[in-house]
């Protein structure tokens, strides 16, 4: 994906082109840009990310 720098007049003007530009794109390049961002962010945690683990913890309810 190229690159390209914008500079906008007002925060207003600069959300309307984000919506604009994520609406062009097609479903699976939206996500194929979501999983980009995750590797990168597993890249900057570095060996922590290879050991997360998720739990999960079913809680019986009392009083129900």
């Amino acid at each position: 994906m190229e690159r390209v720098v914008q500079v906008f007049s007002s925060h207003a003007e600069a959300e309307a082109a984000d919506r604009a530009f994520y609406g062009s794109l097609s479903p699976q390049e939206r996500l194929n840009l979501l999983l980009e961002l995750a590797a990168r962010y597993r890249e900057e945690l570095g060996e922590a990310a290879a050991r997360f683990e998720r739990i999960c913890r079913v809680v019986s309810l009392s009083g129900r």
